[in-house]
C-alpha cells in the first residue's frame, strides 16, 4: 500500500510539474522539450530529488510517448506521398549518411574504440530524433510548411534505414558470424516490406475496417493496432517507432482525421513523459568528464545536419528561408541514439557517457536551432548587405581619378529654365520698323 501511495504521489507531482513547465514555456515562446529534459535530470539518479517508485511506470509511458509521436506524424501523410518522398529524397538520405555518420565513426576510431565502437557511434551521430522533431514542428506550427515534407522524407529514410542498421549492429556486438547477421537482416527487411506493401495496396481496406462513428471505439482500435504493430516490429528487430509510423501511413481519409483529433492530447502527455524519463535515466555526475569531446562532436553534428537539411530542401526547389529552417529542424538527436548506445554499452562501456552527453546537448539545442537558424541567417545576410551598401566611395586624387577607372566625362546638358518651358504670350504684330503695332 505504501508503494502504491508513493507511486501516486510521484506520478501526480511529475504530471503537475509538466503542466506548469509547459505553461511557462508557452509564455516565453519556447518549446518545452529542453525544460522537460532538465526536469528529468533534476529528479533522476544523482539529481536533486530522485524518484524511485514511479520509474518503471514512467519507462512504459515513455515508450508509449514515442509510439504516439510517430503515429501522429504518419497520420499527416498518405502512402502515396511517402513513396513520392522516398523517390525524390534518396540522394538526400545518402548525403545525410555521409555527412553525419562520418564524424561519429572518426571520433570512435580516434578514441581507440575499434570497428564495433565506430559503427555504434556513427549510428548515434547519424540518426535524428523523429520524436523530438515531430514535437518541435507541431509546437512551432510548421506541419503545413513547404519544407516539412522534405524534413519528413529525410526522417523516414533514416527510420527505415534502422531496419538494416540495427540487425547488423546487434550481430557485430554479439560476435555473430556472417550467416547469423544475414538471417536477422532478411527478417527485418521482410517485415518492413510487408508492412509497406499492406500500407500501399490495402490502406483503404484497413481504414474501412478501423473506421467507427463512435469516438471511443475508434480510439481503442487505432491505439491497440498501433501498439500491437509496434511490439511486433520491435520483436522482429525493426524499430517500434517505424512500425507506429507505418500504421499512421496506412490510415487515411476521415479515419486519419478522427484519430488525429482523439490522440493529440494523449501524444502530448506521453511525449512529455518520454523526455522526462530520458532525463531520469541519466546520471548527471557522468556528464562532466566527457562534456568537452561530446560538445565538440555536437558542434560538428549541428553543422552537418544543417547542411543536410539545406541540401535536401534545395533539391526540392524550396527558397532560402525554408532551406535553413529544414536544416535547423534536423539537428535534434534522441530516442534512436539512446537505443544504439544502450546496445553498444555492454561491449564498449565508454560509449554510454559520451553518447548521453551528446544527446543531452543536441536535444536541448535541437528545438533552439529549429526556431532560430533561419532568423539568425537572415539577420546575418541583411547585415552583410547593409555594410556593402554603406561602403564609402574612395576619394578622387589630384588627377580626378578615383580608385576605379572613371568613365570619360560627358558634356553637361543644359537644363531648361522655367522661362524656357513657358510659352510667350502672343503680342500685337510688329510694324515695318520693328515696333509693335498699336
Amino acid at each position: 500500500m505504501h508503494d502504491t501511495t508513493a507511486l501516486l504521489v510521484e506520478l501526480g507531482s511529475v504530471i503537475l510539474g509538466l503542466g506548469i513547465i509547459g505553461r511557462f514555456a508557452g509564455r516565453i515562446g519556447l518549446s518545452p522539450i529542453p525544460l522537460y529534459l532538465l526536469a528529468g535530470l533534476a529528479f533522476g539518479h544523482g539529481g536533486l530529488l530522485p524518484l524511485g517508485a514511479s520509474e518503471e511506470f514512467t519507462a512504459v509511458g515513455a515508450e508509449i510517448g514515442v509510439i504516439l509521436l510517430l503515429l501522429l506524424l504518419g497520420l499527416e501523410y498518405s502512402a502515396s506521398e511517402l513513396v513520392t518522398s522516398l523517390k525524390t529524397q534518396y540522394p538526400s538520405g545518402a548525403v545525410d549518411f555521409v555527412l553525419n555518420a562520418t564524424p561519429g565513426a572518426v571520433a570512435a576510431l580516434l578514441l581507440g574504440w575499434g570497428p564495433v565502437g565506430a559503427v555504434a557511434l556513427a549510428g548515434v551521430t547519424w540518426i535524428s530524433s523523429s520524436g523530438v522533431i515531430a514535437k518541435v514542428m507541431a509546437d512551432l506550427g510548421r506541419l503545413g510548411n513547404r519544407e516539412t515534407p522534405v524534413v519528413l522524407g529525410v526522417l523516414v529514410i533514416e527510420d527505415l534505414a534502422m531496419a538494416v542498421y540495427l540487425p547488423l549492429l546487434t550481430a557485430m556486438l554479439a560476435g555473430v558470424g556472417l550467416a547469423g547477421g544475414s538471417v536477422a537482416l532478411v527478417i527485418a527487411l521482410g517485415a518492413v516490406g510487408l508492412v509497406l506493401y499492406v500500407a500501399l495496396r490495402h490502406g483503404r481496406l484497413i481504414s474501412r475496417a478501423v473506421s467507427s462513428d463512435n469516438p471511443e471505439m475508434l480510439l481503442l482500435v487505432v491505439l491497440g493496432l498501433t501498439v500491437l504493430v509496434a511490439g511486433v516490429a520491435q520483436q522482429l528487430q525493426v524499430s517500434a517507432a517505424v512500425g507506429a509510423f507505418l500504421v499512421g501511413i496506412a490510415l487515411s481519409g476521415e479515419v486519419a482525421e478522427g484519430a488525429r483529433k482523439l490522440l493529440t492530447p494523449l501524444r502530448d502527455l506521453f511525449a512529455a513523459v518520454f523526455f522526462v524519463f530520458f532525463g531520469l535515466s541519466t546520471d548527471p555526475a557522468a556528464i562532466p568528464p566527457v562534456l568537452l569531446p561530446a560538445a565538440l562532436l555536437a558542434v560538428v553534428s549541428v553543422v552537418t545536419k544543417i547542411l543536410t537539411g539545406w541540401y535536401a530542401a534545395r533539391r526540392a526547389g524550396i527558397g532560402s528561408p525554408g532551406r535553413w529552417r529544414a536544416g535547423g529542424t534536423l539537428v535534434a538527436r534522441g530516442e534512436f541514439s539512446i537505443v544504439i548506445a544502450g546496445l553498444a554499452v555492454a561491449t564498449e562501456p565508454r560509449i554510454g557517457p559520451i553518447a548521453t552527453a551528446y544527446v543531452l546537448i543536441l536535444v536541448v539545442l535541437g528545438p533552439l536551432t529549429a526556431r532560430w537558424t533561419q532568423p539568425a541567417v537572415t539577420r546575418i545576410q541583411s547585415l552583410v548587405v547593409g555594410r556593402r551598401n554603406r561602403a564609402p566611395v574612395p576619394p578622387a586624387d589630384a588627377s580626378g581619378t578615383p580608385g576605379t577607372p572613371e568613365a570619360p566625362e560627358a558634356p553637361e546638358p543644359s537644363m531648361p529654365t522655367h522661362d524656357d518651358l513657358t510659352p510667350e504670350p502672343a503680342g500685337p504684330p510688329a510694324g515695318p520698323s520693328g515696333e509693335p503695332q498699336r
